[in-house]
């Protein structure tokens, strides 16, 4: 029998499946191949005579990731505060380069709009609009909510973003009945705590999912090389072969195209400054 893995805890997997719920334990080959089974992956399972299962095999990934453990995602969903805690454009920028990296649609969330003007929220927008979809939402309001949940509509969804953004409060939002735990901003360091334990997908009234995970808050490592960093930046990217230089990287070198569209305002700023500080950051860990 086939199914989904919804949810992950403690060694159990839940798989979803025509026939209902089946709580799995994986074979020991998984573990003999170092295989880490999650959510969001398609098995085959097998049900023994005390209604628990096991799972025998599993499909073919679209993608996978290790820390959290979850596989087949279609779509992120890059969170950030419009404020409180104030917008980390850095770990913003990581997520949009992970996302990119894996082959997976990343839509920019904007949340918490009610606690800005509408001026400063267009702003943040600006940054990423020409290169991303952007939704400008608030859970207290209802604002953009509509339209977030047609974009994910049909799609297996990862919430990405630093704590005390709002992610959980989202889900909340979509699907009451996942009534997940949300946190409260610390009112002395404007950071979220950490709320969410374990990894379990949730499934949307528009016939989708939404990962519920505790992971996607930070990075400590930048995957990328300085040959490829553009690559994933889809506004710069779009400037491949147009340089005097073919191995340009868009730092310093003369008749660079990525340069002088920055400089006429065609490329955000805060996006190439964006780009020069991870490739500073990949040229430090070279030398360690």
């Amino acid at each position: 029998m086939d199914g989904l893995i919804i949810k992950g805890i403690g060694g159990f997997y839940y798989v979803k499946t025509t026939d209902g719920v089946f709580q799995a334990k994986g074979r020991g080959l998984f573990k003999k191949e170092r295989i880490v089974l999650s959510v969001g992956d398609y098995v085959s399972i097998e049900v023994l005579p005390d209604g628990d299962a096991v799972i025998n095999s599993i499909k073919p990934r679209k993608n996978h990731f290790i820390r959290p453990p979850i596989a087949n995602v279609d779509s992120i969903v890059v969170v950030f505060a419009a404020t409180r805690p104030k917008p980390n454009f850095t770990v913003i920028d990581k997520f949009l380069i992970m996302a990119e990296q894996k082959g997976i649609e990343p839509i920019i969330c904007i949340n918490k709009c009610d606690l800005l003007s509408e001026e400063k929220v267009n702003k943040l927008a600006e940054i990423y609009e020409g290169s991303y979809r952007v939704v400008k939402t608030s859970t207290s309001t209802g604002k953009g909510i509509d339209l977030l949940e047609e974009l994910i509509a049909g799609k297996k969804v990862a919430f990405a973003g630093p704590s005390g953004v709002g992610k959980s409060t989202i889900t909340n939002v979509i699907i009451p009945e996942a009534n997940m735990e949300t946190g409260k901003v610390s009112e002395k360091t404007s950071r979220g705590k950490h709320t969410t334990r374990h990894v379990e997908i949730f499934e949307t009234k528009g016939g989708g999912y939404i990962f519920d995970t505790p992971g996607f808050t930070s990075f400590d490592i930048l995957e990328a090389e300085e040959d490829n960093l553009k690559d994933y930046y889809p506004e710069i990217s779009q400037y491949t072969g147009k340089c005097r230089f073919d191995n340009c990287r868009h730092i310093k070198e003369p008749g660079c195209a990525v340069i002088d569209a920055v400089n006429a305002g065609v490329i955000n700023r805060q996006r190439y400054d964006s780009y020069l500080q991870h490739m500073e950051e990949i040229k430090k860990r070279k030398k360690y």
